[in-house]
């Protein structure tokens, strides 16, 4: 990286923190103005926005324009959640003469400000959702924290043209400009990490990446939270009772799960645990997965990480070959492997890599009781999926505690693909599916990343911010109702 462009990024964060304290002061209903403006901005530019699209990622048209409305529907659900004094962080509590610890209680009222300047690493797979205008940007502009973009190299040409957007709404609003910047490139990511005006960061991508700027936060002289989506393999377990009572059902939801947007998703399911010797089952499945059109991955450097990544099951003792799949010239086939629970826990340090792309393993159990075990080996996950006739299902007793444990989100009879923007998602986990398991990055909840608790105690309403003021003058409603879908909103939800 060069002086110029070292220079680049110093002078984007600077004009970040130049912004910071009055984009921090702005009334809110300027924060829901400029959220929804770039909405409605990213709406009037579709048809511009997604051919770039499609041509930089090979998705197709159908996925990229319910992910553009998805992504708007963020950008207004944020403006809406601006109306929710509770989300962010305000709690008022009166002084109490008969307090019971022993004297009067104080009058204690806190809120939650902005941290700051936020760096935003744009995902590759969803290059509206994820990436410039994403939920990222979204609920840190909410927060009225500035955000720097590190744009994603998968797909330039569309992050160029959505920064045109985000800067001329700023322009339109007369807002300063260092509120939003976008640099680009892997050591302009990393000197924007440790920038000094930059005081959070927020991150979707592989392990390793991930990892490696995490590292880099926590080693800054004066560290930050990094908020890190990271690897994840989403196990599935199937109990006897369930295959008996559906298997065709459940073998068919599996494959139409794992393929959907060609496997590149981060809670597509990557293992399934189902009961040994159960024929109908690998039919269905096999027969299904061969119907499955071959399906382009988003770039040339994700084909061949997919590619190199089938060795895991190729050295791996046990392991049984299925379906190869691979690359015909028209796209990439589904692959699939399958092993015995044994063989899965005794080489669970190398069948625990996520496969990112259309490729899973099914692992044969004998006994239900040992997939707790399972489940403990496998570690920290975005989601566990139960497939169950009954809560009473054998296994459920030992493996339901430690799946809640394990995940950021359990589902029941259900796939896990496919997320809801919403105030009760979880998009999080334990590590390494996040590095902060405490938070989400997706829904309503995912501001609280970049907003900083402050109690103030004994002050006069007069010296208090307005929104801890008896009078509260920005009329901040005290339920959730403004949170909820309106009409003419869009999808809340996305295949992820």
């Amino acid at each position: 990286m060069n002086d110029t462009e070292l220079s680049l990024v110093d002078a984007v964060a600077a004009q970040a923190a130049q912004a910071a304290p009055q984009f921090a002061r702005t009334e809110y209903a300027v924060r829901r103005r400029l959220l929804e403006s770039i909405a409605d901005a990213i709406d009037g530019a579709a048809d511009q926005l997604v051919p770039l699209a499609r041509a930089e990622t090979n998705l197709p048209e159908a996925r990229l324009r319910g992910e553009v409305a998805r992504t708007t529907y963020q950008l207004r659900s944020f403006a809406r959640l601006l109306l929710d004094g509770r989300q962010l962080g305000i709690a008022i509590e009166h002084s109490d003469p008969a307090f019971p610890l022993g004297g009067p209680s104080p009058d204690l009222r806190m809120m939650s400000l902005p941290v700051g300047p936020v760096a935003v690493f744009a995902a590759s797979n969803f290059p509206f959702a994820f990436s410039v205008a994403g939920g990222d940007t979204a609920s840190a502009l909410a927060a009225g924290c500035p955000v720097v973009v590190k744009a994603h190299p998968g797909h330039p040409s569309l992050s160029r043209a959505t920064a045109d957007l985000i800067r001329g709404v700023l322009d339109d609003l007369a807002l300063p400009t260092g509120i939003f910047g976008m640099i680009e490139g892997q050591e302009a990511g990393v000197r924007l990490v440790q920038h000094p005006a930059i005081r959070a960061a927020a991150f979707t991508g592989s392990t390793a990446g991930g990892r490696a700027l995490f590292d880099i936060a926590t080693r800054r002289p004066e560290p930050i939270p990094f908020y890190g989506e990271l690897g994840s393999i989403n196990p599935v377990y199937v109990t006897r009772e369930a295959m008996g009572a559906d298997a065709d059902a459940i073998a068919a939801g599996f494959v139409d799960s794992y393929t959907t947007g060609a496997g590149q998703l981060c809670t597509k399911p990557g293992v399934v645990f189902v009961p040994a010797r159960h024929r109908t089952f690998a039919r269905t499945v096999l027969e299904r997965i061969d119907s499955v059109q071959p399906a382009r991955l988003l770039n040339d450097a994700i084909a061949g990480a997919f590619e190199r990544s089938g060795a895991y099951f190729d050295r791996t003792e046990g392991v049984t070959v299925l379906r190869r799949g691979g690359d015909t010239g028209d796209g990439f086939t589904p692959a699939l492997f399958t092993t015995s629970l044994d063989a899965f826990l005794q080489s669970s340090e190398s069948l625990t890599h996520e496969r990112f792309g259309p490729s899973a393993l099914l692992v044969e159990y004998e006994d239900a009781e040992r997939l707790a075990s399972a489940a403990q080996v496998i570690g920290g996950t975005l989601t566990s999926t139960i497939h169950a006739d009954a809560v009473d299902d054998a296994g459920l007793t030992g493996l339901l505690p430690v799946a809640a444990q394990m995940s950021g989100r359990l589902i029941w009879n259900s796939w896990p693909t496919g997320v809801t923007v919403s105030p009760a998602m979880m998009h999080g986990g334990p590590y390494p599916a996040s590095t902060a398991p405490l938070h989400t990055s997706v829904g309503a909840t995912a501001i609280a990343r970049f907003l900083r608790p402050v109690a103030f105690q004994g002050f006069p309403d007069e010296a208090l911010p307005a929104e801890l003021r008896e009078s509260n003058p920005l009329g901040l409603a005290r339920s959730v109702d403004s949170l909820r879908a309106e009409p003419g909103d869009g999808p809340r939800k996305a295949a992820e």
